[in-house]
């Protein structure tokens, strides 16, 4: 379960003036943000390019003027091959899952301007150039193929391809959703051969979902779906060579082979690395393998007591084909050194603080560029560190979100930062941090916002049971009264590595908020234990207790608030979705006595429902530990419900499915319990389309001014 972005889809221009932050203002587009699509730079480390309605287009860092278009028209997004001779251009898309989608592909020739489709025009998935980029290796009905771009002639590489039955060089759900990606092939640099993971879910049961969508009688959507303790696909690697035409299994089994779910390029000829696990999740072995003989040899093994992050790899090769290495194991999620036959070198960065992304390395100053949170877990800065010292340099603004584009010789970066009370600034800066140039801000924006009365989040922390200090968040009124009591609204995730408390700007339900307050709530986030950025004895406390620990903490915070005198302690709602609907869910329960109103959107209420690799990382199976299952489902506590409580799903959520809010349903009507329910008829874990979301947040509205 990734942490679902709620987003309040904002569309269409109107020009409204007025002192307040409206749900018509919110969905009419009158707060649209400015941004800049497709930043990538261009390996001269000179030029950059961005996609405008006009095409893709090529700007200096220099003079940060654009210099023309590489290609005209409309395209969604684009890649272009290693020696940027090709770009292929994504022309249309039809979503599959969260990562997943159809899509048609061109590519054209920047040299000769020839234009060339790849298979034929017709839908494909995960098209990558081969690195000398004569070819393209794509994925059309669960089969692997490659197009010479020379010839045009198509190469099927495999045949047994079969929806809801093998899937060849694609991740099956579960993967995708999991481990964060649907691509599972890559190439070799020379271009030989390509090694990928082939899926056998035909015993994975199957999920089957009613689509109504005005029929007469619905259809079904049916996709294989393994539930905790349920079985998973069976994955092997393959090893397909282009000389020969044949594709070979790579032996794994003296390594951890339950889980494939990443296959990396190396910086040598011949070569690929695979990261396997076994299903526990504890433990992962780093494999490389020689793609002329197909012998497999492991590196090394990385270990937890508790979990391996699988779905957050960080892995980059330098020239020598020594390696950087994301890993948790001194307590905080650090950079370590690898020679190229897997001996460590050395730990790159160190402290109480967290690499949390990794943009690249400059062979020059021998210095990695990564995002951090050296200045405090909810600021995230771009900082220089060097892999031989240690020496860390941030280049970035100091507080705030940051991240950062660099130019391929990492002399300029372009910078998007924002804060809780500042919309996103686009700053192209040099490679010291020095500003060239601001290329885009939101200033606009924040005079509306202004002249509209917003207000900002207060950060702090507060104190659990446990002796730790939980990142917090309030908004209160523009005319807040220290000596009046205000009802609080409390807004969480809480999912395992999640942070909802960020020094970041919120355009989403940060915009919904405001609204709740100028209708004279106070709103407020709290990141209890499981939350991210504060070291892993922090995140990894709920372990095999999913939602305990998180549960108290929230029914902690909110007893913390209500003993503040402007707080009024017998009016305190919650509200989350998805891993925040579960707790919504859970503190109507087991906090029966603390919150009077809940809204739980897209809950999980019983890990059962849920799918091997999240739910099994976190509990292990029901049949290994049924106590972290029952002990912390609402479905369990049904009967502690009090207060007032709003239930929401779509009826046709693939993620969370819809089955959980029934099952919790059905509960609280046994137990005798009142509550409201709404249903989203066809609509995913998103619930959005058309008029989908201003209802929705219409009706959430309406539900807390009544019963709050």
């Amino acid at each position: 379960m990734r942490k679902l972005f709620i987003s309040l889809c904002l569309f269409g221009t109107l020009t409204v003036s007025g002192q307040e932050i409206t749900l018509d203002k919110i969905y009419s587009g009158y707060y649209r943000s400015n941004g800049i699509a497709g930043i990538a730079s261009l390996k001269n480390g000179e030029n950059y390019v961005v996609i405008e309605p006009s095409g893709i287009a090529k700007y200096s860092y220099k003079t940060s003027e654009k210099v023309g278009n590489i290609v005209d028209g409309s395209f969604e997004s684009y890649i272009f091959s290693d020696d940027e001779s090709k770009i292929l251009l994504l022309k249309e898309s039809e979503p599959i899952y969260r990562h997943s989608f159809l899509g048609k592909f061109d590519v054209k020739d920047l040299k000769s301007g020839i234009v060339i489709s790849l298979n034929n025009g017709n839908f494909i998935q995960e098209p990558t150039f081969s690195p000398d980029g004569s070819k393209v290796a794509f994925i059309a009905d669960n089969n692997l193929y490659y197009q010479d771009l020379n010839s045009q002639k198509i190469t099927k590489i495999t045949s047994d391809g079969q929806k809801n039955a093998i899937l060849n060089g694609l991740a099956d759900w579960v993967y995708e959703e999991e481990f964060g990606h649907a691509r599972q092939y890559e190439w070799t640099k020379n271009s030989d051969a390509i090694v990928f993971i082939k899926s056998d879910e035909s015993a994975v049961p199957e999920m089957y979902i009613p689509i109504y969508n005005k029929q007469l009688y619905p259809s079904e959507m049916r996709f294989k779906y393994p539930k905790a303790g349920e079985t998973n696909s069976t994955v092997s690697a393959q090893l397909y060579r282009l000389d020969n035409g044949k594709v070979i299994a790579l032996d794994l089994s003296g390594f951890k082979n339950y889980y494939l779910p990443n296959v990396f390029r190396t910086a040598k000829a011949d070569e690929i690395f695979l990261i396997s696990s076994e299903r526990t999740q504890n433990a992962s072995d780093v494999l490389k393998v020689n793609t002329k003989t197909g012998k497999v040899t492991r590196l090394f093994t990385e270990t937890d007591e508790k979990w391996v992050d699988t779905d957050n790899v960080t892995l980059e090769f330098l020239e020598d084909n020594s390696f950087i290495w994301g890993s948790e194991r001194d307590g905080y999620r650090h950079l370590y050194w690898y020679s190229a036959d897997g001996k460590l070198k050395r730990q790159v960065t160190k402290g109480n603080w967290e690499v949390t992304d990794y943009y690249g390395y400059n062979p020059k100053t021998k210095e990695v560029l990564v995002q951090t949170t050296e200045k405090g877990s909810i600021n995230k800065v771009v900082s220089r560190i060097n892999i031989q010292n240690g020496k860390s340099v941030i280049i970035s603004n100091p507080e705030g979100n940051n991240r950062a584009n660099f130019s391929g010789n990492y002399q300029y970066f372009i910078e998007t930062s924002s804060t809780a009370a500042r919309p996103f600034t686009y700053v192209l800066k040099d490679g010291n941090g020095k500003k060239v140039k601001e290329l885009q801000n939101n200033d606009q924006l924040l005079q509306k916002l202004k002249a509209d009365n917003m207000v900002t989040r207060e950060f702090f922390t507060i104190p659990n049971e446990a002796g730790d200090q939980m990142n917090a968040w309030v908004m209160k009124p523009k005319n807040f009264d220290p000596n009046k009591k205000y009802p609080l609204f409390m807004f969480q995730y809480s999912g395992p590595g999640s942070q909802s408390v960020s020094n970041s700007w919120d355009g989403g339900n940060g915009l919904w908020f405001n609204h709740l307050v100028q209708q004279g709530y106070i709103v407020a986030c709290v990141d209890g234990r499981g939350t991210g950025y504060k070291g892993t004895k922090y995140k990894k406390t709920t372990y095999l207790n999913l939602g305990k620990y998180e549960t108290e903490d929230q029914i902690t915070a909110a007893k913390w608030f209500g003993k503040q005198s402007y707080i009024d302690a017998d009016r305190i709602g919650i509200f989350g979705w998805s891993f925040g609907g579960y707790m919504a869910s859970l503190a109507l329960t087991k906090g029966a006595d603390v919150f009077k109103v809940g809204i739980a959107v897209a809950p999980v209420t019983n890990w059962r429902y849920y799918d091997t690799v999240y739910t099994e990382r976190f509990l292990r199976t029901p049949q290994e530990n049924p106590k972290g299952y029952d002990e912390n489902s609402p479905t369990e506590f049904a009967k502690l419900m009090k207060g007032k409580f709003l239930l929401i799903h779509g009826t046709a959520d693939d993620n969370v499915h819809f089955q959980n809010s029934l099952e919790l349903s059905e509960a609280l009507i046994q137990n005798k319990k009142q509550f409201e329910f709404m249903a989203y008829p066809d609509k995913n874990h998103g619930i959005f389309g058309g008029s989908t979301r201003p209802q929705l947040y219409q009706k959430m509205t309406d539900f807390i001014l009544e019963n709050l």
